[in-house]
């Protein structure tokens, strides 16, 4: 049902926030999108570009490869194609990085739960003893999943295909939030979700006991209930659908 009175505060990257709010918006929902950060090829790669790139590929062999999101695929692809890295096995942690895999003709194995928890626990992922595994991603990140397959024995490169730039946004940006009613924030990561942090003033009981908080994984919703966040919902992933479903399904109906 639509919900005029839902004002939903996207988070996320440019490209990815718009496209999310062309979908909520045709569900009546009102929405502005902040962008905290935005991407670009990671230093590491454009310093001697495809150069750089091809000898970290040549150091292994038939690897498995993990696409950590969109932008790894996207950011990786502009410096070397993907087609061509003579993988054995690609895995995706979530759908919407599987349908860009796919875009490029590329079939990847995607977990039902979006999470690297849920990638480690598909049985293409048991027995990997001795194999070369590439972890794609961003500048930073968690170390779990590297240390989880390390645990299995299996030999882990990174290659940090892109990094963030995080955006400077002015210290009253929750006033201008406020006076635009947002009720409802989509958080796709921690990073996000200490970002915001810093923004708002977490002693405000509206953002603590009002405002809900949408969030991608068990673990940002865990870190968002103790730093107090009361309305706390996980969508079990960052996709467009899951966020979307999240909120048609628990914040709307919460919100009747």
């Amino acid at each position: 049902m639509p919900n005029s009175n839902l004002n939903v505060l996207i988070t996320r990257p440019e490209n990815e926030g718009r496209r999310l709010a062309t979908k909520l918006n045709t569900l009546g929902m009102n929405t502005q999108c902040q962008p905290m950060f935005d991407y670009r090829v990671s230093d590491s790669l454009t310093k001697s570009g495809s150069v750089n790139l091809a000898q970290r590929l040549d150091k292994v062999n038939q690897p498995i490869v993990v696409f950590i999101s969109v932008a790894a695929v996207l950011n990786a692809n502009s410096v070397i194609d993907i087609a061509s890295w003579q993988a054995s096995k690609v895995f995706a942690v979530g759908t919407a990085t599987a349908k860009a895999l796919k875009a490029l003709n590329i079939d990847a194995i995607s977990p039902e739960i979006q999470t690297s928890e849920g990638l480690l626990a598909l049985p293409e992922l048991q027995s990997i003893e001795g194999q070369d595994i590439l972890i794609v991603r961003g500048d930073g990140g968690r170390e779990y999943l590297a240390d989880s397959l390390k645990a299995k024995n299996g030999i882990v490169y990174y290659i940090e295909a892109y990094q963030r730039i995080w955006r400077q946004l002015p210290n009253n940006i929750q006033q201008h939030w406020r006076s635009h009613r947002i009720n409802c924030m989509v958080i796709t990561s921690d990073a996000i979700l200490q970002s915001i942090v810093q923004l708002i003033n977490l002693s405000d009981e509206y953002w603590q006991t009002d405002c809900y908080w949408v969030v991608a994984s068990e673990r940002i919703a865990q870190n968002a209930k103790a730093l107090g966040l009361k309305r706390v919902i996980n969508s079990n992933g960052a996709s467009d659908n899951a966020i979307t479903n999240a909120i048609t399904s628990d914040v709307t109906i919460n919100m009747e």
